[in-house]
């Protein structure tokens, strides 16, 4: 999820899945290995997020919960995440990210390290309403859970 992926008006519309089984050649797709922690949350859906994926690291600040939220991003370098990364100890996580181009579209899977191991969930974002509106997932999704607290990446981070 770059910034230049985002809307004009930096929302973010997304849906989320489990799977029911990964896709074929999925170890052939762009991967990256992401260690996620969080500054701040609140229960009214406020979050401050810090990442770093492979080698880029951002702060991201987003508000709402669902398929339709706010999101503002900041890239940082690699000595700023650092200095701020203390702020996260008991709010992390750690996946792996495969990146599955479909249909016009990106296929985000993640699978869980650490003590959310065998959690493998799928995520896609929606250039529009309209699109997220008319998706159809492939035959290996299984169940959506977009929106549903138990598999948002903040309450995974904080259990």
């Amino acid at each position: 999820m770059q910034t230049g992926d985002r809307t004009a008006n930096n929302r973010e519309i997304e849906r989320k899945f489990l799977l029911k089984r990964l896709p074929d050649k999925l170890k052939r797709s762009r991967h990256y290995i992401i260690e996620q922690g969080y500054l701040a949350t609140e229960s009214a859906g406020r979050q401050v997020r810090l990442r770093k994926k492979g080698k880029t690291a951002s702060l991201t600040f987003k508000v709402g919960r669902g398929a339709h939220r706010e999101e503002r991003e900041i890239r940082l370098s690699l000595k700023q995440f650092t200095a701020l990364w203390p702020g996260t100890a008991g709010r992390r996580l750690r996946k792996v990210r495969y990146e599955i181009p479909w249909k016009n579209l990106l296929i985000e899977i993640d699978i869980y390290r650490g003590r959310h191991a065998g959690l493998v969930v799928a995520e896609v974002e929606f250039p529009d309403r309209a699109t997220c509106r008319k998706f159809r997932p492939p035959p290996w999704f299984g169940r959506e859970v977009t929106g549903g607290k138990r598999y948002s990446n903040v309450r995974l981070a904080n259990e």
